[in-house]
């Protein structure tokens, strides 16, 4: 009797893939806090060679760096292209062939920014100080900032040119990537309704409005299952995924109302509480390998970590409230004021994070657990607080690139995770060399920042809700 023939499969090294990304133990707080260094002052570097650029050339065109509005498209698409190659190009250096040299290029290019802000500051702190569309800028250089390196590593992470200890953790320890989905649902509630007093909404449009996250997280599962593409079952469980996980957190802030005002202490009693269930054995539970047939033990990480974005959200509600906004939606408050705050915050929560990680417990992403939110908040805050030191610095709040992106995020998110799926079933990406990979992450890269500069260009919004 002849044997069936086995299934063919779109991913033939799906195996290998998943074991690539397992049993990680990640990287060191110092070398996170570094690399958030090094990130937004290549923003701050392209607003100086904006403000350079627009000074040099004012005879014959002030302003070279205007919006989409006031160009033409060639001189649009050279803009967009520098901003790649001030912002993203490094940002992917750093994350690859450059991330033994980490240390080094944050404290040379720290040095430089004080360097460059003493010999500015009488300048130009004058002409931006306070400025509250100047605070607007920051916090989408900031939400702009979480998707690029969002997008950067999901696919690099796939190569062997990206460092294993930036890959997301298999039970504790801190890495790049595990700040991911912490980031979004921060970057979220800093700005969400709720942080700008707007009254809520109904239970109804709640749900209308996680709808689209939950078809998104159906769509990843079935997908994801029908070409047979790797899945990490330890990151949130067999059928649960990112998406449900946003969702989640969004339906229980708006069927659970809390006042902004509260949102801090409610959230931080939800976390405290939280974690001495994870003390208590709940953690053994959660990272456990063991699961039965039910979908709750299927899917145990990512409906039991849901306590802890949703604790998180709720202080982000809190600080992107009394920060950013004030005690109503009028308007921002002044840069300076938010300045020193999220500075001291910053410091605050990684202090927090050292003493929760050695006394309490490890962070861990995939419970999302106390020490793992304070982390989420210091590397934010601290990523936020250096993209303020544009104050200093003359030139444009925001490049090109910024701008496009922000107003796609959700559609920069989805493309980036189609083109990676594509890469993935198209080429094996383990036995790539390491110029190999960076070609097509440097493509992959800038494929994905055209597109949406172009789509910004044209007046293009693909927003679902």
């Amino acid at each position: 009797m002849d044997l069936p023939l086995p299934k063919p499969s779109f991913n033939p090294n799906k195996h290998l893939k998943e074991q690539f990304v397992s049993n990680l133990t990640g990287s060191s707080v110092s070398e996170i806090a570094a690399l958030t260094v090094t990130i937004p002052v290549l923003v701050l570097i392209r607003h100086s060679i904006s403000y350079i650029s627009v000074t040099g050339a004012s005879l014959k065109k002030k302003n070279d760096d205007a919006p989409s509005g006031k160009r033409n498209f060639k001189s649009y698409l050279a803009t967009l292209s520098l901003d790649f190659l001030v912002i993203v190009v490094p940002m992917l250096l750093f994350f690859t062939v450059l991330a033994n040299w980490i240390y080094i290029f944050a404290c040379s290019l720290t040095i430089l920014t004080l360097l460059y802000i003493a010999t500015k500051r009488s300048g130009c702190s004058s002409s931006f100080e306070g400025e509250p569309n100047s605070l607007r800028a920051y916090v989408t250089s900031y939400r702009v900032l979480v998707m690029i390196i969002t997008f950067l590593c999901i696919l690099a992470v796939d190569f062997k040119i990206f460092p294993r200890r930036y890959a997301k953790t298999e039970t504790y320890g801190t890495s790049l990537m595990d700040l991911g989905v912490g980031a979004f649902v921060l970057a979220n509630s800093l700005v969400s309704r709720q942080a700008r007093n707007i009254a809520s909404v109904n239970w109804k449009t709640a749900i209308v409005s996680a709808s689209p996250l939950i078809i998104l997280g159906f769509l990843r599962l079935v997908t994801t299952t029908g070409v047979d593409y790797q899945v990490h079952v330890g990151e949130y469980g067999v059928h649960w995924n990112f998406f449900f996980t946003l969702a989640a957190v969004s339906i229980l802030t708006s069927f659970i109302n809390i006042a902004p005002q509260y949102c801090g202490v409610i959230g931080s009693l939800l976390l405290v509480g939280y974690q001495f269930c994870l003390v208590q054995g709940l953690n053994n539970y959660l990272l456990s390998d063991e699961r039965g047939m039910d979908i709750l033990s299927q899917n145990k990480e990512g409906i039991f970590s849901i306590f802890g974005y949703w604790g998180m959200y709720l202080l982000g509600v809190h600080l992107g409230n009394s920060l950013i906004f004030g005690s109503h939606s009028s308007g921002f408050r002044s840069s300076r004021w938010v300045r020193m705050r999220v500075w001291a915050l910053s410091i605050l929560f990684w202090l927090l994070t050292i003493l929760l990680d050695r006394h309490v417990e490890r962070v861990s992403r995939r419970t999302c657990n106390l020490p793992y939110v304070t982390m989420v908040l210091a590397d934010n805050l601290q990523l936020l607080s250096i993209l303020m030191l544009a104050d200093f610095v003359p030139g444009r709040k925001t490049s090109i690139l910024e701008e496009a992106f922000s107003r796609n995020l959700l559609a920069t998110f989805l493309l980036a995770n189609i083109l990676t799926g594509l890469v993935n079933l198209s080429v094996d990406t383990l036995s790539a060399s390491s110029i190999t990979a960076l070609i097509i992450l440097l493509v992959y890269a800038y494929i994905l920042s055209v597109v949406i500069g172009i789509l910004d260009y044209f007046g293009i919004k693909l927003k679902f809700w």
